[in-house]
């Protein structure tokens, strides 16, 4: 049993194994796989079976099968992005010594989702569930700007009744998706700053933001380029875990 699936994953990582070639004979697999034809052909009936392999019937060549894909969407369908985070907040936590939060968004405003408090005794604290509107702070920014354009602008045109605001704003936003980064200076809290970066999820969706509450004396320009350098390694890791990232 054991070397049947051994020998199955053989074939189907052949099937992977170029990105540029996604069809393959069965003669190619056995090559590469060192089995022999009859083996080959019985484990691909076998696999064919669940859908985890299909044939091309112009050319008979094998592809992987769309179970997979269904395989997939269910696992990343069960990821719970909070409790993913938390872990990496947690880290993130006690070497910045600073507050870390995840927000989420939900229609033109963000939910604060999760919060891990540092250890200093001057520190930023946002309430759970706190919802805060799409155009302000770091995190908020950060996910508007890394959303469909189109969706970004029907957002801001709900919060920014100006038009010049409201165009000022958006087009500042292709250049934090850009950088990967944004930082806020007071906008909800006097005497605060932010420095967030996306969570990017599944198909490229923006599906969170991860950022870093800060008492504005304690940044510098220094200070600054270390914690946009954590809040994006961080976001970068919470997205590679929920799927989001190769």
């Amino acid at each position: 049993m054991v070397q049947s699936i051994d020998r199955a994953m053989s074939i189907v990582h052949v099937l992977v194994s170029d990105e540029n070639k996604p069809n393959w004979s069965i003669s190619e697999i056995a090559d590469r796989t060192d089995l022999p034809l009859s083996t080959v052909h019985r484990l691909i009936s076998s696999l064919m079976q669940y859908g985890l392999i299909m044939q091309i019937p112009e050319t008979k060549q094998y592809k992987l099968g769309y179970t997979w894909m269904e395989i997939g969407l269910r696992i990343l369908d069960k990821i719970d992005t909070r409790a993913v985070a938390r872990s990496v907040m947690e880290q993130l936590a006690a070497e910045v010594k600073e507050t870390i939060y995840l927000s989420i968004p939900h229609g033109t405003s963000a939910i604060v989702l999760e919060r891990v408090e540092g250890p200093m005794t001057v520190r930023m604290i946002d309430n759970l569930g706190e919802r805060i509107p799409l155009h302000i702070g770091a995190a908020n920014k950060t996910m508007l700007a890394n959303m469909d354009p189109s969706e970004a602008e029907a957002i801001a045109a709900e919060l920014i009744a100006d038009p010049e605001e409201r165009r000022d704003f958006l087009e500042r936003l292709p250049a934090i998706k850009q950088s990967g980064y944004a930082i806020s200076y007071g906008e909800k809290t006097e005497g605060t700053a932010s420095v967030a970066a996306p969570i990017i999820g599944y198909n490229h969706k923006v599906v969170g933001a991860l950022s870093i509450g800060v008492p504005s004396y304690r940044i510098n320009e220094d200070r600054l380029t270390v914690l946009i350098e954590k809040a994006k390694q961080g976001a970068r890791e919470i997205s590679q875990k929920i799927g989001g990232l190769s």
